[in-house]
């Protein structure tokens, strides 16, 4: 009911997990990770306790495992510091779309991530359908305030077109919660100040801070 593709970029150390299913809140159940340790999607009537134990004694290094009683198409394959796997798929199609798709992609691994996770659902994903997506990347003290380490965790629990949504999602968490470079940084003047204005009005959104 599920594919997923967990992951390490090895130049940053962040590790991450992306998945869709036909199954509600999918980002509830199957993605966990921990910075320096590893990832982990546990799925096919998932065992959570695979992914707290898992984690425990994870060694270094990717692997996937399909037990003999999952519902087809399922199965994994292994790549550079990937794994992708999926049950009660279209076929093995998808896996190998995933993992040729992340291994292809540049930039930041929660980008690659989700242009693996586009090419599993455009290949057909779960057979039954669409329903939800997540995204989860761990990154030593990265999360909120630096007080955990879950860098980004976004979850689309139910929706017709979960994977796009998850997508526009990252989009959003960009705008609202990443630091810009510094060389990216415009000085606002009188003139750019009142155009930001008249645009946030516009967007019923009071620059003093009160919703219009």
């Amino acid at each position: 009911m599920t594919f997923s593709i967990v992951a390490l970029d090895r130049a940053t150390g962040d590790l991450g997990v992306a998945v869709a299913s036909r199954f509600l809140a999918v980002g509830s159940v199957v993605p966990w990770a921990r910075a320096g340790v590893g990832a982990i999607a546990t799925q096919a009537l998932a065992n959570v306790a695979y992914g707290r134990d898992g984690l425990e004694a994870l060694a270094r290094g990717a692997a996937t495992y399909t037990g003999d009683d999952c519902l087809p198409w399922a199965g994994g394959r292994v790549g550079s510091g990937c794994a992708a796997q999926g049950n009660i798929l279209v076929g093995p199609a998808v896996v190998d779309a995933m993992l040729a798709a992340f291994e292809r992609a540049a930039g930041p691994l929660p980008d690659r991530l989700l242009t693996a996770l586009a090419a599993g659902d455009g290949t057909g994903g779960d057979r039954r359908g669409r329903q939800s997506a997540a995204l989860l990347v761990v990154r030593r003290d990265g999360g909120y305030g630096g007080a955990d380490d879950r860098w980004i965790d976004l979850r689309v629990d139910d929706h017709p077109d979960p994977v796009p949504e998850l997508v526009r999602l990252l989009g959003v968490w960009r705008v609202l919660m990443e630091r810009p470079e510094p060389e990216d940084l415009v000085k606002i003047d009188d003139a750019l100040a009142a155009e930001l204005r008249d645009c946030l009005t516009r967007l019923v959104w009071s620059p003093d801070g009160q919703d219009a």
